[in-house]
């Protein structure tokens, strides 16, 4: 499958930019994957406005695959995409050696999905000459979704080199940017630009502590004497996969009206952002509590039953519930509580 295979409309909308959220896994209490629930998160997310929805990726829980319920949980997503109507945008998380990621490509190819977010957690001994060759051999399949994910979380650094020979493999539609740090953010753009793949490799942020200044910045990048212009269009994020809606109004008002508000206004907004994440992916305790957290935020909606991860260890963070509690006494104005009370006996009909 190439990206000149993907239907031109839902292209042309995600080049445009938007919201795709993380996919987490809904589970009973006795941790079986619990489809009216998952079916129903899919279905919030794409009534909040979503224009994509990223499934079997580090939200969706990665232990899925020895569980035997990735093709599973890729599936329930396809299909309430196309119940739905709105035509999304579907990426499907693939990770592992090449034949691992190439087998997952294939599964996400058959159901339906338009690209794959390519994790490269796990090849840290691969040279990144290999790591390209690696990346290509995905590509042969699908069209890829970079992904560069932060050290503290299992990610490596990646030069600005091997972005540009990523950015040149002619089935890259998008990288998500994550490796929490603006000088390796800077990378990936300098990379793609490099290439001259900045009309075909659309750029979202993945950078949890940055996301408001990520989509607001226009990056000038040198090149034969002038400068080109590059933005984040939208963003990727486990952020995103609770109080959705809200998410879909803010990536609406940068991209449209960002005279709305001023440059301080929008400073404020990307730190109380950043302070959100923090509490969300339990940043005290090295991300420990990050999956759970965002179930508890779903569970206190009535959109999961409860928090349970498949690995019976996960879970909030000491002291994570706490912080939740004061962020959401302080700032009420973050949630979609009210969306998701007046839908959600539909999304679990």
């Amino acid at each position: 499958m190439l990206i000149s295979d993907i239907p031109q409309d839902v292209l042309a909308r995600f080049r445009r930019g938007g919201v795709i959220p993380a996919h987490p896994l809904a589970l009973t209490a006795a941790r079986v994957l619990d489809a009216r629930r998952q079916r129903a998160l899919s279905r919030y997310y794409l009534d909040a406005g979503a224009i994509g929805l990223a499934v079997g990726v580090h939200t969706t829980q990665f232990a899925i695959r020895q569980q035997g319920l990735y093709a599973r949980v890729l599936e329930l997503a396809a299909e309430e995409a196309e119940a739905h109507g709105s035509r999304p945008f579907l990426v499907g998380g693939v990770m592992g050696r090449t034949d691992q990621a190439v087998a997952e490509a294939e599964t996400a190819r058959a159901l339906g999905y338009h690209a794959v977010l390519l994790g490269l957690a796990g090849l840290n001994d691969v040279a990144e000459d290999a790591l390209v060759d690696h990346c290509r051999a995905v590509a042969a399949t699908m069209p890829v979704f970079g992904f560069y994910l932060q050290p503290a979380v299992g990610g490596r650094r990646l030069s600005r080199n091997f972005w540009e020979h990523f950015a040149a493999i002619e089935n890259v539609v998008a990288i998500k940017a994550a490796p929490f740090n603006r000088y390796h953010t800077l990378d990936v753009v300098h990379g793609v630009v490099a290439a001259g793949a900045e009309d075909r490799v659309t750029l979202y942020t993945g950078n949890d502590d940055h996301i408001v200044a990520d989509l607001l910045t226009e990056f000038r990048i040198p090149r034969d004497g002038g400068a080109v212009p590059v933005r984040f269009r939208g963003g990727l994020l486990g952020h995103w996969c609770v109080w959705t809606r809200k998410a879909v109004e803010l990536m609406e008002e940068i991209r449209d009206r960002p005279e709305a508000r001023s440059v301080s206004e929008w400073l404020a907004m990307d730190a109380l952002t950043t302070e959100a994440n923090g509490v969300l992916f339990d940043v005290e305790n090295d991300f420990a509590g990050c999956i759970a957290a965002l179930h508890e935020v779903l569970r206190r909606q009535g959109l999961l039953e409860g928090t349970w991860c498949l690995d019976p260890d996960e879970a909030m963070g000491p002291g994570q519930e706490a912080r939740l509690d004061r962020l959401l006494s302080e700032h009420p104005e973050l949630t979609d509580d009210a969306f998701v009370a007046a839908n959600l006996d539909r999304w679990l009909g």
